[in-house]
């Protein structure tokens, strides 16, 4: 019964904080911020334990691997045209991927982040399954993990549309590499209004970050934290 009654309650507090966020298009109303912080209240009010919550609603988060799988379909309509821009798609996203763990990397250093946070927040800006086991496999804490993965979505969600109008980006390709490299799902999301070139382009992003940061995790922010070790 607890099952059927959060699964239900958390489909309806994210349908309607999409439709309250399409109707307003304020930030804070970002269903992926506004939504999580609506579902806290409604646990605090019933005082209902969080691992309760968990354990009813996991079937939701088993989803999110299927759902990743999902957005494949539109790269294989535009099969074609990802063949003819592949290299630049690997390089591009090559270089998104690097500069997301080295920007990461040295904002923690500035602020003094104790290692196990920064090994947290090191993978935030690639899908939220990949990313989970990114931050596992390298020592980090994957609940805090999700949380920056999250913010990383909702602020490039958010913030990328700017950037790509305020640097006049025409091309569907550019529009959408930077929406799935920035924001991953939910910068495809944002993608799909553009088009479906966007939105083709932009899984193709999300897909090629995560892999790429899964082999970056097992070589490089290794590297990066044994000589934080050192230093």
């Amino acid at each position: 019964m607890m099952m059927i009654f959060f699964t239900v309650a958390t489909y309806l507090v994210y349908r309607l904080t999409k439709r309250t966020y399409s109707k307003w298009a304020f930030p804070l109303f970002h269903p992926l911020l506004f939504a999580p912080l609506a579902l806290i209240g409604l646990i605090a009010l019933l005082d209902v334990p969080a691992d309760d919550y968990l354990n009813a609603s996991k079937w939701l988060t088993h989803l999110l691997g299927p759902a990743t799988v999902a957005f494949a379909i539109p790269i294989y309509k535009h099969l074609p045209l990802v063949k003819k821009y592949l290299g630049t798609i690997i390089i591009s996203i090559t270089a998104g991927t690097l500069i997301a763990i080295f920007s990461t990397y040295a904002l923690s250093k500035v602020i003094h982040l104790q290692t196990s946070f920064t090994t947290s927040i090191l993978p935030r800006s690639i899908t939220t399954p990949i990313a989970i086991e990114v931050s596992k496999e390298i020592g980090g804490l994957p609940t805090l993990t999700t949380v920056f993965v999250i913010l990383t979505g909702v602020i490039g969600g958010i913030v990328g549309p700017i950037v790509i109008n305020r640097l006049s980006i025409k091309t569907p390709i550019a529009k959408g590499l930077a929406l799935g490299m920035g924001a991953h799902g939910a910068g495809t999301n944002k993608a799909m209004e553009y088009g479906e070139q966007e939105a083709t382009f932009s899984s193709l992003a999300m897909i090629f970050a995560a892999w790429i940061t899964l082999l970056w995790g097992v070589i490089l922010i290794p590297a990066l934290m044994n000589i934080d070790q050192i230093l």
